[in-house]
């Protein structure tokens, strides 16, 4: 005889239903050679209560430049093994948080973009960030994994497709394979850790937010608007020759805005050729960044976001450092400075492919998942540039009562 679920103190959730997350099932990763990572996962597991964590030693990342990068053999024998260890004795855990002072990429390995013409041997040319490649953990003895060799905007690689894509179900890591892991990073080690309190922030008081914030899609029309009813697209190919259509992306935008529209979630859906600027209290943010054909950066700068707020640009190397660091193309810590909650950055040539599909993204969000499942199911691949930066447990929109 089945005991009633209530009984047994367990709530039930229907296949597909976002529900909230434990933070049983989060593994906390700390960089005992950093003090700032220190700092970062103590504050973390006292603000979540997180109670899985293990100490690995590697480079500090949050001191030098050159730290932010790794071989493949320091991030197996450091990072993959530990981690490998401790899971075998702890099979809930789905989420994976690197802190700050963990590397961000890995050199000489067999997944991830790098420059056409390199001459190294496929074997080991790859350069894939570290949270993505670690996201694919067990990804090459699961039944179905496709490789995908890529290519385009001067980059060759290859990667994992992410077998959560596009899935309208909370993630599991026993259906769906490797880890959902994300990041706290910033310039700072207060950037990092607001990361939390304003997911926090976030679930207390969203209803009072929505009434003032805002989601800001900014679509650059000179790259084409395209078919929004196309989009989001499968990748139904393991070779892909070239970078997608701008237009795509375009698409895309304007495809959420109608979602968002039928939620009565208020968002800007800006089809000027405009980049556009100074707006407070964003909830949301898509676009091109410094790609934008009319790219501003005291523009870009001029942005602040709500607690809860979620964001992808679609920026080769928007995640390519965490550090203070002049010239190059937009960064997401930029944003993560100004307010930003939770957000998709890249630390190499990821191809547009690669970019977070905003309809999946905030479909799911503002469905009630958290920001973790809500990134991954709208990423193609794993393996390959993304990182993924916030709490994976925020999910302000759980809570809300539909009308």
């Amino acid at each position: 005889m089945l005991l009633g679920l209530a009984a047994l103190g367990v709530r039930a959730f229907a296949i597909g239903t976002p529900h909230r997350r434990s933070p049983d099932e989060v593994l906390l990763l700390t960089n005992t050679n950093s003090p700032v990572s220190r700092a970062v996962s103590d504050d973390y597991a006292m603000a979540r209560h997180i109670r899985n964590r293990l100490a690995v030693q590697c480079a500090d990342s949050a001191l030098l430049t050159a730290n932010e990068t790794m071989t493949l053999a320091d991030y197996r024998s450091k990072i993959e093994t530990p981690i490998r260890m401790y899971l075998r004795s702890h099979a809930k855990i789905q989420f994976i948080v690197l802190t700050k002072g963990i590397p961000i990429r890995i050199v000489g390995a067999p997944l991830g973009s790098c420059y056409e013409g390199s001459r190294e041997p496929e074997a080991t040319r790859g350069r894939p960030s570290v949270d993505s490649f670690l996201a694919a953990l067990d990804y090459p003895s699961l039944p179905g994994t496709r490789r995908i060799k890529i290519a385009g905007s001067g980059a060759i690689g290859a990667a994992y497709s992410n077998r959560y894509w596009n899935a309208d179900e909370p993630f599991s890591h026993a259906k769906f394979g490797g880890y959902l892991v994300t990041r706290l990073d910033g310039y700072t080690q207060a950037d990092a850790m607001s990361l939390v309190h304003r997911a926090i922030d976030a679930e207390r008081r969203m209803p009072a937010l929505l009434r003032t914030g805002r989601i800001l899609l900014d679509v650059q029309p000179a790259f084409g608007l395209g078919d929004k009813q196309t989009q989001p697209a499968p990748i139904t190919v393991d070779d892909i020759p070239r970078e997608s259509d701008y237009s795509e992306f375009n698409a895309d935008m304007r495809h959420v805005h109608d979602i968002l529209a039928g939620r009565r979630i208020s968002d800007e859906l800006d089809l000027t050729d405009a980049f556009i600027g100074h707006r407070t209290g964003l909830l949301g943010y898509f676009s091109w960044g410094s790609n934008d054909a009319r790219y501003s950066p005291d523009a870009y700068e001029s942005l602040s976001f709500a607690p809860g707020s979620l964001c992808d640009t679609a920026v080769s190397t928007s995640a390519r450092t965490f550090l203070t660091t002049q010239g190059g193309q937009s960064l997401v810590a930029d944003l993560i400075a100004h307010g930003l909650t939770c957000a998709k950055g890249y630390c190499d040539e990821p191809l547009l492919q690669a970019i977070a599909s905003p309809t999946i993204a905030l479909g799911r969000y503002t469905q009630g998942f958290t920001m973790a499942e809500s990134l991954y199911a709208a990423s193609h691949f794993v393996a390959w540039e993304d990182i993924v930066i916030g709490d994976p447990l925020c999910s302000p929109y759980l809570d809300l009562k539909r009308g």
